[in-house]
């Protein structure tokens, strides 16, 4: 990760010095670096050491912070990992043109690896995560969301960026076909983990633990899992103040939107469906050559559950 920072430090430097600025600022925010650490474990598991996938590894990270950027202009968000996002310090306009920068340098970045599948998958994983935020927008505020519609979004805007991360893995390596779908695989499925968690903790969780504000999804119109599953279970007067909090926006019931999400057990069925998950990237990593690389990631899945930020 170490080497990965050194490669994210390097190409963020432009001329014009509003980009570094804001950029650097969001990256150094620090996070969690999934994607990237992903992508190494991978590599390291199927015996690939060469330098390609540091810079790749950037590479995701470039474009996961773009789609952040541009995430918490669309969403009017103000806080992010425990302090100002970009947007409220440097304003909607510089957020969204930077965000734009760290996609164009990750475009210029895939081109160094020389390989035209590798450009393709990442440019096939930007273009499925554009659509699914797009399909994000057009659910805001749609309380008659099923199960099955979140998880298409879900599996487009987050899930797809990690099954790209192990995919390259894979290809750098030289992986057969079948090693590659069960990297990514375990990709996919804990993209999928990681965001219903993160879902859960939105009515779960501690707002200075999270470093985000509690019933930011609420505010913003999304039925995400929780609320969904509450919708199923709860009675028909529970379901009516959900509904209403969805389509409003409102937060101002936000205490009671929690009590109801907590009492109907909705919580407890969502990270039941985070576990079924976790336990498919589980499955999917078992594909993979023994040793401590593999551990880890079987670990990774393992732990996701147990997050609280």
């Amino acid at each position: 990760m170490a080497r990965v920072d050194e490669v994210i430090a390097k190409r963020l430097s432009s001329g014009v010095p509003l980009v570094g600025q804001v950029a650097q600022y969001i990256i150094s925010a620090g996070g969690k670096r999934l994607r990237p650490v992903i992508l190494l474990l991978t590599s390291g598991a199927l015996g690939y050491q060469e330098a390609h996938k540091y810079s790749l590894a950037a590479v995701v990270e470039f474009i996961h912070t773009a789609t952040l950027l541009h995430d918490d202009v669309v969403d009017e968000s103000t806080l992010r990992r425990g302090r100002p996002t970009a947007n409220e310090n440097f304003g909607n306009p510089a957020s969204v043109l930077v965000g734009d920068f760290l996609y164009s340098r990750a475009f210029q970045m895939m081109v160094d690896a020389g390989s035209m599948r590798i450009m393709q998958v990442l440019a096939d994983a930007t273009n499925i995560i554009a659509e699914g935020e797009v399909l994000q927008l057009m659910n805001m505020h749609d309380a008659s969301l099923d199960e099955a519609a979140y998880l298409h979004v879900i599996r487009s805007k987050t899930a797809k960026l990690f099954e790209a991360s192990t995919r390259l893995a894979a290809i750098l390596a030289k992986a057969s076909p079948e090693l590659e779908e069960a990297c990514a695989n375990y990709g996919q499925a804990l993209g999928t983990a990681f965001q219903v968690i993160d879902d859960v903790l939105d009515y779960e969780g501690n707002a200075a633990e999270m470093g985000k504000n509690l019933g930011d999804d609420l505010r913003e119109g999304k039925a995400t899992l929780p609320l969904i599953l509450a919708m199923q279970k709860g009675t028909a007067e529970q379901r009516a103040l959900i509904q209403q909090a969805i389509e409003t926006g409102s937060v101002d019931q936000l205490s009671s939107v929690i009590a109801i999400v907590r009492e109907t057990g909705a919580l407890e069925a969502s990270r039941k469906a985070a576990m079924s998950e976790a336990q498919r990237a589980v499955d999917a990593a078992q594909y993979l050559p023994d040793g401590p690389y593999k551990d880890a990631l079987v670990a990774l899945a393992s732990q996701l559950l147990e997050r609280r930020t």
